[in-house]
């Protein structure tokens, strides 16, 4: 065989077992239905907002909307992350009426509607505050693929570790994907703007 055409041959054989195996793996685990299809994000929940109102999924129909979870006794992603969407509202001007943004407390053995109502005070007046009973929490946090858990402290008091991710949620209330804040507020406000 001519040398220069063996490298190629040896190459060829090697992509064509590679493809075989591949093919043969698939098979053995039942072809493309042993394939996992990617997870939803999002259901049906029924949590109260901080001046007492009920907030549902069907809340988020017809408006786009922004979701965050966090807690009010966290030290510093959840002001952080607050103060972010707070600046891409305002920068949204007379537009921010057509956004929903909901704070969903995943710690709802402290964050009453009071406690939400207190916290809020501080941010964007759009900004609605969810908590509830720990089941229905339980429930939206689970809906959302939302990791949270307790993690006690030295003194007897605890913290959450938890997910700190900015949903956004198309105007049908389908998730759309993880929305940047990490841009300035008048970029991610024009980048909002386009589901409205």
């Amino acid at each position: 065989m001519d040398r220069t055409k063996r490298p190629l041959v040896i190459a060829s054989a090697f992509g064509g077992s590679l493809v075989i195996g591949l093919l043969l793996m698939f098979w053995a685990l039942g072809g493309v239905r042993g394939v996992a299809t990617p997870v939803a994000i999002g259901g049906p929940f029924q949590l109260t907002d901080q001046s007492g109102a009920t907030v549902t999924e069907k809340s988020l129909q017809g408006r786009p909307s922004l979701i965050f979870f966090g807690f009010t006794h966290c030290p510093d992603v959840c002001p952080t992350s607050l103060f972010e969407i707070s600046e891409v509202l305002r920068a949204m001007g007379k537009d921010a009426d057509r956004v929903n943004a909901y704070f969903i407390s995943v710690d709802p053995e402290r964050d009453n509607v009071q406690a939400m109502k207190d916290y809020l005070s501080s941010f964007d007046p759009h900004l609605k505050g969810l908590t509830g009973e720990p089941q229905a929490v339980a429930k939206v946090t689970s809906e959302y693929r939302v990791y949270a858990k307790k993690v006690p402290l030295k003194d007897g008091d605890y913290t959450m570790d938890h997910t700190a991710l900015v949903y956004l949620m198309d105007r049908d209330g389908k998730f759309v994907g993880p929305f940047n804040l990490k841009r300035t507020p008048e970029e991610a406000a024009a980048d909002l703007k386009r589901y409205l």
